[in-house]
Order: C-alpha cells, then structure tokens, then sequence
C-alpha cells in the first residue's frame, strides 16, 4: 500500500500554520493575564489545542510514512486518526474549563482592559485567516486536516469574539461581555468536537465510511459477470482517504474460466471507480465449495 496519507502531503502548510499559532499563543496567553481578559484566555486555551492538535497532525504525518512491518501489516496509517481522537478529548476538556471559569466571572466579573485586548485579538484575527486559506484546500480529504481547518476557523470567530466583547467594554463599560463572549466561544468549541470524536471513533471501530452505502456497493459487485451472489462484505476506512473491501463472491453456475480468472479484476475495479475504495481483497468461490482468494 503506497498511498500516502493525505495529512502526509499537507506537511508544509501544517508547519507553517503550526508556526503561526504557536508564536500567537504565546502572544495571546500574556495579552489575557496583562489585560485579565477571560475571553482572551479562553480564546489562548482554544489557541493551545491548536497547538497540540497540529503537533498530533504532523507526529502522525511523519508516522504514516514509516513502512509496514510483520506486526503493523498497514502500517502507521492509524496514527493519524488516534492523533484526531485526542485532539478532540483535549478540546472537550478546554471548553468545559472555559464554560466554568464564565460562571465564575459572572459571578463576580473583573475590570478588563479593554484596548490592548483588542490590539492582541486584531492580530489574531489575521493568523487565523492564514491558517484557513492555508488549510482549506485539504480540510475535506482527511480527518486531521479537517480537525485543523475546524480548529483554525474556531479561533477565528474567537477573535472576532474578542473583539466585540473589548469593543462592548471599551464603550460602555460592560464587563459582563468578557465571561459571555467566553461562553460563546466554549460552546462553539462542543458540537464540533462532538463531529471530530464521532468520526474517529468510527474508524477506529472500522465502521462503514460515510460517504459508502453498502448495499450500493453489493449492487455493483452483482453487477459484475459472473457473480451469482455476494456475503461477508465489509467496507472500512486505514486513514483518511484510503479505504478497504474484503468480500465473498459466489460464481454463477457453468460460468467459463475466462469470466472467472476476470471476476476479481472486474470487481474491484467496480468498487474502485464508484466508491473510491483502492485497497480490495476479493474472495471467489465456487458452486464446489472451492475458493480462491486474491487481493487488488
């Protein structure tokens, strides 16, 4: 298996995103303790998630190219999905602490300062617009990327958060906008998340890709001549981008050798120009209860 992941072919915008987000974590960490903006540190926290769901994605990207051994006979392709599962955790863990730390500033909400927070978020703002044109492009090829890309475009409506809620203090002298521009940005943080976990959990579980309907998919295989019946199909997805098939086809009865020897051919080719599936492993037998198995 030779493909490489997509997450692998993206290394230098992950790079140059990493970069960019690292350098204005820093810049926004000691921008929330200097202004005592919780909106800025809850915007930092996201930042820092970034940070780690990048890192994940390029220790996953240098994984996915080590090559397959006796013991890992795919490889190190699941790397990438494990790295997406706990970039999800984290975020889970970060907006919860951010919603907690809201309800304790509404309790009691501090004075903020307003104008530098607003100078720390501006800058922010052009990163994040960096990273989305920079990641874009591959967010819909592969979970990590996409985990990213959802990362980047979260921090950015922090950002813009930010800013409003400096600008509503700035003018009226509103502090309560600070704990509930916070909230806002924690609750943005959930449902995609939620999306992130459940598509790595799929995965790891090999559960049918999204985007395949098996029974389409046994349709097609019927569709091949030849093919009297179809059993024991599963469908599931290494890693972003590569999926695999494994099947039983049953050949019809009195069918010629020729159509035989071309039945494995024919099928994944099938499964590969309708679904996208390139890694199929076909198993045919015959009314004799002979078997032969091939892997394309």
């Amino acid at each position: 298996m030779e493909q490489l992941s997509v997450t692998a072919n993206n290394r230098r915008s992950l790079w140059i995103v990493f970069g960019l987000t690292f350098t204005y974590f820093l810049v926004e960490v000691v921008g929330g303790l200097l202004t005592n903006s919780l909106a800025l540190l809850a915007d930092a926290a996201h930042m820092l998630t970034d940070v780690g769901g990048l890192g994940l994605a390029l220790f996953a990207a240098w994984m996915s190219q080590k090559p397959a051994t006796p013991q890992r006979t795919y490889g190190y392709y699941r790397v990438e999905i494990l790295a997406a599962l706990t970039n999800a955790v984290v975020l889970f863990l970060m907006a919860f602490f951010i919603l907690f730390e809201a309800y304790r500033r509404f309790r009691e909400p501090p004075e903020v300062s307003s104008l530098p927070m607003m100078a720390v978020a501006t800058v922010g703002l052009v990163v994040n617009l960096i990273g989305i044109r920079l990641l874009r492009r591959s967010s819909g090829e592969s979970l990590n990327m996409k985990g990213a890309y959802l990362e980047v475009v979260g921090d950015l409506l922090g950002s813009v958060g930010v800013l409003a809620a400096g600008l509503v203090m700035l003018t009226t002298g509103w502090y309560y906008a600070d704990p509930l521009f916070g909230v806002g940005i924690g609750l943005f943080i959930l449902p995609r998340t939620w999306g992130l976990m459940t598509q790595a959990v799929n995965v790891l579980l090999e559960a049918t890709p999204a985007h395949v309907n098996l029974a389409e998919v046994e349709a097609a295989l019927l569709g091949v001549e030849g093919v009297a019946s179809v059993h024991d199909l599963h469908v599931w997805t290494i890693t972003s981008g590569i999926d695999a098939l494994s099947v039983h086809v049953v050949l019809t009865d009195g069918v010629t050798q020729a159509v035989a020897d071309a039945v494995v051919g024919r099928a994944a080719g099938a499964v590969k120009e309708r679904f996208r599936i390139g890694h199929s492993t076909v198993q045919v037998e015959r009314g004799s209860g002979r078997a032969d198995e091939m892997s394309l």
